[in-house]
């Protein structure tokens, strides 16, 4: 489920000062959910004054979004890698003391399969936020993408482990809400994520897991949108 709250200036802040880092001939991965929107906007805004880059969209909403904007696009077998991608997070885990320090949950927008992908190519990876997504110990709903036949199953496992799986249901239609893949999600409660890295494993694990949202060790930076800027995050 997508995250509430969060200012649309401090939104609009992250992804543009994230914008900024993209150079001539670079191939950028593209987020999807607000606060990367803001992003690929300013990318394309960069494209028509003469930015010469291709873009990789994770998912059907960054790919229009793209389009919109004038981005040429391309996909992960065109390309020899991915420069740089700018992706947003339902939740940053920002206490430095930590051994979760910088890791993420993503997935409200049930994109977080290919998000993955595309992030974990990347040889640096920008996460985009407004203050609303910090917090000290990642507590959210984790995402848990499924095959339609396996969700019971890895229902099941998910209780094994401690979590507390919900299917997740569409908003304006019957039935449940399916990704861009054909896959099933389901929302997966286990309370404050202490090692999240070990929980990552776990979920990794199970039959009929196609993808989770915990993100670990992916991030290089979070720039986070504030009153008077960006403070940015390095991990």
């Amino acid at each position: 489920m997508k995250t509430e709250g969060g200012s649309n200036t401090a939104k609009r802040r992250a992804g543009e000062r994230a914008a900024e880092a993209v150079e001539d001939g670079f191939v950028v991965g593209l987020g999807t959910g607000s606060t990367a929107a803001y992003a690929i906007d300013a990318i394309g805004r960069a494209v028509d004054d003469g930015l010469e880059v291709q873009g990789i969209s994770t998912s059907f909403q960054s790919r229009r979004r793209a389009l919109e904007a004038g981005i040429p696009l391309t996909t992960l077998d065109a390309v020899d890698g991915v420069d740089l991608a700018i992706d947003g997070a339902d939740q940053v885990a920002d206490d430095p003391d930590a051994s979760g320090y910088g890791a993420l949950i993503k997935g409200g927008g049930a994109a977080h399969t290919r998000e993955k992908l595309v992030d974990s190519a990347a040889d640096r990876f920008i996460v985009v936020a407004d203050p609303s997504k910090l917090e000290s110990v990642l507590e959210r709903s984790v995402p848990v993408e499924v095959i339609p036949d396996a969700h019971t199953v890895a229902a099941d496992r998910i209780r094994d482990l401690g979590g507390e799986p919900t299917l997740r249901d569409a908003e304006h239609k019957d039935g449940p809400v399916v990704t861009d893949n054909g896959n099933l999600v389901v929302d997966c409660a286990f309370g404050p994520i202490e090692k999240p890295e070990t929980l990552a494993t776990q979920l990794s694990r199970l039959p009929g897991v196609v993808e989770h949202g915990l993100f670990v060790g992916l991030a290089d930076e979070t720039y986070v949108g504030a009153a008077d800027g960006v403070d940015v995050r390095e991990y």
